[in-house]
């Protein structure tokens, strides 16, 4: 039997930071709800291959690197409406530099990627205009901070679990 194995770096929310969030994905995203906590994709399978060289820059990265910043932006649907998600602003450097450094000598220049956080995801839930409307009255929060990279793994599309964690120094 062939198991589908997935592996992504994560950046998972404190607790008291994502209550209200956690909330809106328990009620309108159970199943996402169940699979994975509130976070913030790092880096995907596809860019974390050569684990070995990975995880050798994020043992750097514990040793040099601070807690990182992301700030929010207001709620936003996606997959043509289906999905619903809280995009971080165009001001995230820190989210961008943490990712040229976890791939240093992996690729010259990392794609671009939007940082978020997933409320509804599309493939098991359906965000209806009123869901919409409903949520975009919630206040969430407009900044949050990270203090670990989770390297996660998920097989078969059951639970996913962390593999490893590097925490990022406090001292800076």
């Amino acid at each position: 039997m062939i198991c589908n194995i997935r592996r992504q770096l994560t950046l998972f929310l404190d607790a008291k930071d994502a209550e209200q969030i956690e909330q809106i994905r328990q009620e309108f995203n159970p199943r996402q709800f169940d699979l994975i906590k509130a976070h913030v994709t790092l880096c995907r399978e596809d860019e974390i291959e050569n684990l070995e060289k990975v995880i050798s820059n994020l043992l750097l990265l514990a040793q040099t690197q601070g807690k990182i910043s992301i700030e929010f932006g207001k709620v936003a649907r996606f997959d043509n409406g289906k999905g619903l998600f809280l995009p971080a602003t165009n001001n995230n450097e820190e989210f961008d530099n943490l990712r040229r450094q976890v791939l240093d000598g992996l690729f010259d220049n990392p794609r671009k990627q939007e940082a978020h956080i997933t409320l509804m995801h599309p493939r098991n839930s359906t965000c209806t205009d009123n869901i919409f409307k409903q949520v975009e009255t919630i206040k969430l929060p407009t900044k949050l901070n990270f203090k670990k990279i989770s390297l996660i793994e998920q097989t078969d599309g059951e639970q996913w679990r962390i593999l490893q964690e590097f925490g990022l120094t406090d001292e800076i």
